[in-house]
């Protein structure tokens, strides 16, 4: 099933950090710590600060698309006075690790991408700057949908009556 384009587009820049693990399977965990408003000039996998311990980087660019059927979840979203992002990585096998799969302010949305095992999900604070356009979006696109409580159909006693046994053929 493929989805419709969105109706806006909001372009981000996303950081992840590298943290040297304690495990005897892994070097280090890497996790999406923020999303940037806008897309930076620096190139994908620019180092931005740390140490070999800890370090984090502009992993690229990525943006946000906007739906017109998802304006409920994001005013949810919002209503909950800390809004967050939810930022999927996929393991690329290769060097850069990782590439942006998505990022969503949808939190149902978020949740579905976790059925995979493979990629990696975080969420993370949603700045100023995103929340404002989003709350624009909202004004602009929100329709309030009455919640309709469907009735039941009655059943028939009749037919939730027991049955005769069938008579047994000789």
């Amino acid at each position: 099933m493929s989805r419709l384009e969105p109706l806006k587009r909001i372009p981000v820049g996303v950081v992840v950090e590298r943290r040297r693990a304690i495990s005897p399977w892994v070097d280090f965990l890497w996790r999406p710590v923020a999303v940037l408003p806008g897309v930076p000039a620096a190139e994908p996998w620019t180092a931005l600060d740390g140490d070999e311990e800890c370090k984090r980087f502009y992993a690229g660019a990525g943006e946000i698309g906007l739906y017109r059927s998802d304006t409920a979840a994001y005013r949810d979203n919002l209503s909950t006075g800390a809004a967050l992002l939810w930022v999927v990585l996929r393991p690329t096998g290769r060097e850069p690790p990782y590439e942006i799969a998505a990022i969503t302010a949808d939190p149902s949305e978020g949740e579905s991408f976790s059925e995979t095992a493979t990629d990696l999900i975080e969420t993370v604070a949603m700045p100023d700057a995103i929340r404002a356009a989003l709350e624009d979006f909202i004004a602009e696109y929100h329709v309030e949908r009455p919640f309709v409580k469907r009735q039941r159909d009655r059943v028939s006693p009749e037919v939730m009556a027991r049955q005769a046994p069938a008579k047994e053929q000789k």
